[in-house]
């Protein structure tokens, strides 16, 4: 048995001045490495996912000249672009196993991704013998909600850390953390 930490997409497009920016974001990143220097052996693996969408095509309509903010939305963490690279304040060190997802179509949860070598998550969290998951980054509303309710699908136990997690919308956010709880998601 081993836990695990999903740091969920604190990607430069995902906070302050970024393509899709969410006020927290960078604190959010800032947080997280903290709490890693703080706890160096609170976690078994360190897993981070980011958003790696293609640049030459629509990624299955999730990118949208006018955007809905719900299905579609604007270009943002382009694979190889600056915006897709993780926030400078979240040290890139302390991460042992890179997620990438996307990448042609649209995607929200860490599930839908997969490692460097090709592993999905699911075979990543077998492999591992992960039962327990905490989760952490952007946005609480989409990403980590997707992100928390698989892994609870997936059968392991979960925690969101809310003061290390940042939104699109408070009223949204506080609706994807109510979600995550009737789910059995521990919110600390």
């Amino acid at each position: 048995m081993s836990r695990a930490l999903f740091i969920i997409d604190v990607q430069n497009d995902f906070t302050e001045g970024g393509a899709l920016g969410v006020e927290g974001g960078a604190a959010v990143a800032e947080g997280i490495t903290k709490l890693l220097h703080g706890h160096p052996d609170r976690y078994d693996a360190v897993i981070a996912s980011r958003d790696w969408h293609d640049g030459d095509n629509d990624n299955g309509g999730h990118f949208h000249p006018t955007p809905d903010y719900v299905d579609s939305w604007p270009e943002h963490c382009v694979s190889g672009t600056e915006g897709a690279e993780y926030h400078p304040a979240l040290e890139r060190a302390l991460i042992d196993v890179h997620v990438l997802k996307g990448q042609g179509k649209p995607a929200y949860s860490i599930f839908e991704g997969v490692t460097d070598t090709g592993e999905t998550v699911p075979e990543l969290l077998d492999r591992l013998d992960v039962t327990d998951i905490d989760v952490v980054g952007i946005a609480t509303d989409y990403c980590v909600l997707a992100s928390a309710l698989d892994a609870r699908k997936a059968g392991r136990r979960v925690r969101v850390l809310t003061e290390l997690v940042a939104g699109v919308a408070p009223v949204s956010s506080a609706a994807a953390l109510e979600t995550m709880a009737s789910a059995g998601v521990i919110l600390s």
